[in-house]
């Protein structure tokens, strides 16, 4: 259980008056006062940081609402243990499951804690996570397992290098697990039943999932930029190829288009090599 680490458990919270009391007492009983926990106020207009501070957690507040990803910002510059977890406000993930994160942080820089059951989301999130996963898993080269589960550990020095990536949104979890893992670092997925959330989803699955995705290509692109790329140009190319050859065979011409598309391919392939060498540097340079 991150053995010789302190630990600081953060939690987000807009308008959670009626769950987040049971939230920070669950958590004080699981890790036995053996953890500092802070819970972020995103501006809420209720007693939620009135009631998590009852419950014996540090409140910091927000004067207006800045969004999940920006509570938890603020929550992991504030918090002063050496290993983090991050955790829902809205009652969808159980503090019992805490140990079982920190179990692997001697090996992993960062655990996440993976959906198994999702009866309490609905058909369309279900499928639009599958797609998530399936994307992601793409662009890693690794098996992602839930991209966009809020419920992980993670070193704080680790979670400090990437923190400027983090979005103000919803996003961070998607943010966090990409440039981890095209940054080298080591990430687990433990399994974990998630419950029905308190009060009504805050997250528009069109809206923000339009955002995972473009997200994901943000990040594919300053870590790996060429699996992006070379999809692309492999795509513009052959479909040049293959209308030149059309054109030579059936109409005995070479057309403007032909050549257009063939370059096009050319080009942007070129840029993937580029983009990937600065990459590179620009990771070469943090390293340092």
């Amino acid at each position: 259980m991150g053995k010789g680490k302190s630990i600081c458990v953060v939690v987000p919270a807009f308008n959670e008056e009626n769950i987040i009391g049971d939230i920070v007492a669950g958590i004080k009983e699981t890790m036995r006062d053996k953890a500092e926990i802070i819970v972020v106020d995103d501006g809420s207009s209720d007693e939620t940081a009135k009631k998590a501070e009852d419950a014996g957690a540090i409140v910091i507040k927000h004067p207006y609402n800045k969004g999940n990803g920006a509570a938890i910002k603020t929550g992991i510059r504030n918090a002063k243990g050496d290993i983090i977890v991050l955790m829902d406000g809205d009652g969808q993930h159980n503090p019992e499951d805490i140990p079982r994160l920190l179990e692997a942080m001697n090996d992993y820089d960062m655990v996440v804690g993976a959906r198994i059951d999702r009866s309490q989301a609905s058909f369309h999130r279900n499928i639009a996570n599958k797609i998530y996963n399936l994307f992601a898993t793409y662009l890693t080269h690794v098996k992602i397992m839930d991209l966009t589960s809020g419920f992980r550990a993670v070193k704080r020095d680790v979670a400090m290098r990437f923190l400027y990536l983090f979005p103000n949104t919803f996003s961070y979890p998607t943010t966090s697990t990409l440039a981890l893992i095209k940054a080298g670092y080591s990430v687990k997925y433990v399994p974990i039943k998630a419950f029905k959330r308190s009060g009504k989803s805050k997250i528009s699955l069109f809206k923000d999932g339009v955002r995972f995705f473009l997200i994901m290509l943000k990040i594919a692109t300053l870590f790996s930029p060429f699996r992006v790329f070379f999809p692309i140009s492999s795509v513009i190319f052959f479909t040049g190829l293959v209308y030149s050859l059309y054109m030579l065979i059936f109409w005995h011409r070479f057309t403007n288009m032909s050549m257009l598309l063939l370059v096009t391919g050319v080009l942007v392939f070129l840029m993937g090599l580029i983009a990937e060498q600065v990459a590179l540097l620009r990771m070469e340079r943090s390293e340092e």
